[in-house]
């Protein structure tokens, strides 16, 4: 199944009355009941059928499209690769570099 053509706060939007532990089917039937779009549902619909334990793990698995980067050409994307951005992920969930403090704090 492809992505949907929503985002990841309008599909958590439409589940913000569902009690976790909660499967698939259980979040499809309470986006509808809220009143949730097409693609939210359909982007529900697309998750893996298994038990979801909060919003974060829904916010990591659901499938949606990614949003356009107006006014970013070539070069932006590719210094923003090189800072550990990936396409399609968000900024949030890039893996930073440590810091030397935070290496020390490791040891």
């Amino acid at each position: 199944m492809g992505t949907a053509h929503t985002s990841v706060p309008e599909v958590l939007d439409a589940l913000k009355e569902v009690t976790y532990p909660a499967d698939r089917d259980r979040l499809v039937t309470a986006a509808e009941q809220a009143g949730a779009s097409d693609d939210v549902v359909m982007a529900l619909r697309g998750l893996p059928a298994e038990e979801y334990a909060g919003r974060a793990e829904v916010a990591r698995s659901v499938r949606v499209a990614p949003e356009p980067e107006h006014g970013h050409g070539a070069a932006q994307r590719r210094q923003r690769a090189g800072r550990g951005g990936r396409p399609g992920v968000a900024q949030h969930l890039w893996e930073e570099p440590k810091t030397p403090i935070q290496e020390e704090f490791d040891r």
